[in-house]
């Protein structure tokens, strides 16, 4: 079969039911045309994120098999990897620890209602995503960067294009990969760098202490790589979340209405809208480094192999009806962030961002919902995560 599956982000493909119990480890074909394995079931998915026989790192491999086409420098994954070897691990860890996501949610707050004032001040319709969970994200990102949060939209603009997903390499991806960068190096070389907060400030005081060393150009470019690389993974992974999530809940009055009225329930129910979240849509890739196999299914040294997510998280045997949202439900060991050594360094960061937006739009939009029938909704083709290109609201 191909892949990826249908990039509505509303519903559950149904395709997820039948591979669980028909085929947990699936044939299927790229949009490289290159073969893979696809992983379904909860088991198997934790099996494959927690084992180092598969890799991560060895996706980067050239020559082989490909889930897309690479669209971006192909050492982004390589040049994250390097931040342990660095010294540069605890400066990044810093920015997104939970200490210091708490220290900022004042801020997230802050801004999530200085977007709704703007949003009251206009009244209804209005694009939810343009005006409220892309910002909102933007800000969230500088916030814990140390980013000029003036910043946001050049920061944002191009993120459709950077991260998209594609049979073959074109032109603007790279183009918009390369502006970005230009940009971070802008603020990394700032005379008054060193002393900007989060991030930005730990990486410019590495290149400063490094400018006069011979690999003094190499560091440069591993370290706005670094910046550059944080921002828009964290950028498109939030806001990706964050707008699903709001979707959810317009789709659900009978939850929407028990969070409203049940505000201190956002933790757990935030960790049920990460379950039911179908916005990763592309699966988790890994290689096998060795002849292994999975659920019984010879797997060979250098196949890649596909983590579906959203086939883990709503599998039977491990969530109970889960095609119900229950934002009660606990225990709920969803796959959302990841698992095993790759597992997503900055959930703290996700959790709050989502929290805080959430609390806010509950609160002070209380009749929030669509503006066009569910039905209507566009959704985005070709791009890492499932997303509606638009989110008309009423309230």
């Amino acid at each position: 079969m191909d892949f990826p599956l249908p990039r509505r982000g509303d519903i559950v493909p149904e395709e997820c039911a039948w591979l669980r119990a028909e085929r947990p480890v699936a044939r299927v074909r790229t949009l490289t045309g290159d073969p893979a394995w696809l992983v379904s079931t909860y088991e198997l998915a934790t099996r494959v994120l927690e084992d180092e026989t598969f890799s991560l790192s060895a996706t980067a491999a050239p020559g082989g098999p490909q889930q897309y086409a690479p669209t971006f420098p192909i050492q982004i994954r390589k040049n994250l990897s390097r931040i342990k070897d660095e010294g540069m691990r605890d400066a990044v860890m810093r920015a997104i620890s939970p200490r210091a996501v708490k220290e900022a949610t004042d801020r997230f707050r802050h801004r999530a209602d200085e977007l709704i004032d703007e949003l009251l001040a206009e009244g209804p319709p209005v694009d939810l995503k343009d005006r409220f969970t892309e910002p909102y994200t933007a800000s969230v990102m500088c916030a814990v960067l140390g980013l000029p949060d003036t910043d946001w939209r050049r920061l944002m603009s191009g993120l459709d294009i950077s991260i998209m997903t594609t049979p073959r390499p074109f032109e603007g991806t790279l183009a918009n990969w390369n502006k970005g960068m230009s940009h971070m190096a802008a603020l990394l070389r700032a005379p008054d760098a060193v002393e900007a907060p989060g991030l930005l400030g730990a990486l410019a005081r590495v290149r400063a202490a490094n400018s006069g060393n011979a690999d003094g150009a190499d560091t440069d470019e591993h370290l706005t790589m670094t910046l550059h690389s944080l921002f828009e993974a964290g950028a498109v992974s939030t806001a990706a979340f964050l707008t699903l999530a709001v979707m959810l809940l317009l789709d659900d009055a009978e939850q929407r209405r028990w969070l409203t009225d049940h505000p201190e329930a956002i933790g757990p129910a935030v960790e049920e809208l990460l379950r039911y979240n179908l916005s990763i849509g592309d699966a988790l890739a890994r290689v096998a480094t060795r002849d292994t196999e999975l659920g019984g299914t010879p797997i060979a040294a250098g196949d890649l192999v596909l983590v579906l997510v959203e086939g883990a998280n709503h599998d039977p045997a491990v969530f109970r009806d889960p095609g119900r949202l229950d934002l009660t439900r606990t225990p709920n060991p969803h796959l959302a962030f990841g698992g095993g050594r790759h597992y997503c360094p900055a959930t703290a960061l996700g959790r709050a961002h989502a929290a805080t937006a959430l609390t806010a739009l509950l609160a002070r939009l209380p009749g929030l919902r669509l503006a066009v029938p569910a039905d209507e909704i566009n959704w985005r083709s070709g791009w890492i995560k499932r997303t509606p290109e638009r989110l008309p609201v009423l309230w």
